[in-house]
């Protein structure tokens, strides 16, 4: 430490320009004018350029991972009858929509027992009975809220549904 050098005080807001050095004690003016002796080993040097040729290595910031049932995207179930069964002739009318019903049931089920959020149902456009079917067993659950996924258009053909 030298007459000239910028010096800051450890562990106080303090700092100024050394005007004389007295063996172990240093004084310094700070910027308002006033003078302050301290030890040296009580000082460091300011000096900003030290830093100048050091390296900065950043780092990729840590991914959050989300457990599967916290997933943004909705659990979806599509219920037309193609995605159902196999060989979709050999059912009558009444036997699709049973079958259509026990899925939508076992569907909500699993979901509750898995503690998913959301669940996307597709019921498609058409006559409505699929539709309305899916509307009276939502509207028999409880612990859930059910709205039309496209609320822009009267029909949507898919129904989203939270679970509480």
């Amino acid at each position: 430490m030298k007459i000239g050098d910028k010096v800051s005080v450890v562990d106080e807001d303090l700092g100024g320009v050394i005007t004389s050095v007295n063996g172990n004690t240093v004084v310094f003016k700070d910027e308002y004018g006033f003078t302050h002796s301290y030890p040296k080993q009580k000082l460091v040097p300011k000096n900003a350029s030290i830093y100048d040729n050091i390296e900065i290595v950043k780092k990729a910031e840590p991914r959050k991972i989300n457990s599967k049932k916290h997933d943004k995207n909705p659990f979806v179930l599509d219920l037309h009858f193609h995605y159902l069964v196999k060989n979709t002739n050999e059912y009558d009318s009444f036997e699709r929509l049973f079958i259509q019903k026990e899925k939508l049931l076992e569907t909500i089920s699993f979901c509750r027992k898995n503690h998913l959020k959301k669940l996307e149902i597709i019921h498609g456009i058409g006559d409505g009975v699929l539709q309305k079917m899916v509307l009276d067993v939502l509207e028999s659950q409880t612990g859930l809220d059910f709205y039309n996924k496209d609320i822009l258009h009267h029909q949507s053909g898919a129904v989203m549904v939270e679970f509480h």
